[in-house]
């Protein structure tokens, strides 16, 4: 009930090399980044693969001017 002091026979607990702290750090923030990209998305791969799909169309518009084959077909009915 109040202050605990060590034993006088023991050492003092190890702390962490600060390189080893570093990358902990490091690697818990890129971890929350990663949940916080994902938060509510189901199926994290499918969601990927239609936003590199997306920006590769928006690249082949930009460099060639001309919608892709398969693009949007208007026709008169």
């Amino acid at each position: 009930m109040g202050l605990c002091f060590p034993c006088p026979g023991e050492a003092e607990p190890p702390s962490p090399d600060p390189e080893e702290k570093r990358a902990k750090l490091a690697e818990a923030a890129e971890r929350r980044q990663r949940e916080a990209a994902s938060r509510g998305i189901l199926d994290v791969q499918s969601v990927e693969e239609k936003r590199k799909k997306k920006e590769k169309l928006e690249k082949q518009i930009a460099t060639s001017g001309l919608p892709p084959e398969g693009g949007l077909r208007w026709t008169v009915s």
